[in-house]
This record gives C-alpha cells, structure tokens and sequence, in this order.
C-alpha cells in the first residue's frame, strides 16, 4: 500500500485535490479524511487533552494506525487532513507504514482569504490566525523537505494529475 497524505491549512485545496481523486479514480484510491470524525470546538479539545495541539497529535496518530491496520482494498491510500507534519510524520513511525509521502498543499494568502471568504463562505476563518498557521506549515514543509503543491494560480486538474504521479 501506498500512502500518500495532503495537509494544509483552510482554503487551500487539499480537500477539492482529494475528493476529485477520489471522483475521478476511485478503482485505485482509498481517500480517508480527518474531518470525518468529526471536530471538536477548542475549548473541548482543551478539556479533555489539555490543549488543540495534543488533540491533532492524538487524532493524527489514531488516524496512521487505522490506516496500517486496515486492508484496502486498493493499492493506494490518499490521507486528506489539516495537521502539523511533526505529528504526521510520528505517526507514521508508530503505525509502521512505510511506501509513505507527504505533500503540503498550500496557497497565498489573498487567494486563502477569497476561497474562505466567498467560495467556502467562512470568512471567521480567513483570519491573521489562520494565515499564521498557514506560514507554520509552509515552513514545517520546507524543514522536512515535504513536496509542496501551491494553487493558487493552478488549476485542480494539473493538481490532481500531480497527486496521481506519486500514485504511480
């Protein structure tokens, strides 16, 4: 099994790159997505992990040994979720997966604001926050030499087709 998980922050795409994989070749991808367990507010994260950040370390962790500890049927497995690479790439260790690649999806911050703003209508979330979060990540994907993928001028299409070659 291939491994392949988009990260990012808000707006930037990964989820229209995974569920267009998904859509478009379903024979060869199993798509997970880390919003489906659904997301506590804060102050629930805080209560009963002490903090947001060990919620997503927790979180990302229980989501790497499911998907070791699953048999998929098909050959890939694309991981979509907004978490930090640190904790991604710990939990991979753990589960013991290993045909793994992680790939930042990322996009400037006028074009992360318009897709909250107008297209998500979430315009709470296109704040200084979230683009602080956004350069955090940016920079973690640099650090641990992650592939990144910015789309702000390109089209899903060319996206997707590049999520497909560390398909093959």
């Amino acid at each position: 099994m291939r491994l392949i998980v988009l990260t990012g922050a808000s707006g930037s795409g990964k989820t229209a790159i995974a569920r267009a994989v998904q859509t478009r070749h379903a024979d060869r991808v199993d798509a997970f997505f880390f919003d489906s367990i659904g997301i506590p507010s804060r102050q629930q994260m805080v209560e009963e992990f002490g903090s947001a950040e060990e919620w997503q370390r927790v979180k990302t962790s229980e989501w790497m040994a499911r998907i070791a500890g699953t048999t998929h049927p098909r050959p890939n497995v694309l991981f979509e979720g907004q978490t930090r690479i640190s904790f991604l790439n710990e939990a991979i260790v753990a589960a013991g997966l290993r045909d793994c690649r992680i790939v930042l999806v990322d996009c400037d911050d006028r074009t992360r604001r318009q897709r909250l703003t107008h297209e998500r209508v979430q315009p709470d979330l296109a704040n200084p926050e979230m683009m602080l979060w956004a350069e955090f990540l940016r920079n973690e994907a640099q650090r641990h030499g992650c592939d990144i993928i910015d789309t702000s001028s390109v089209p899903i299409d060319a996206c997707v087709e590049r999520i497909l070659r560390y398909l093959i």
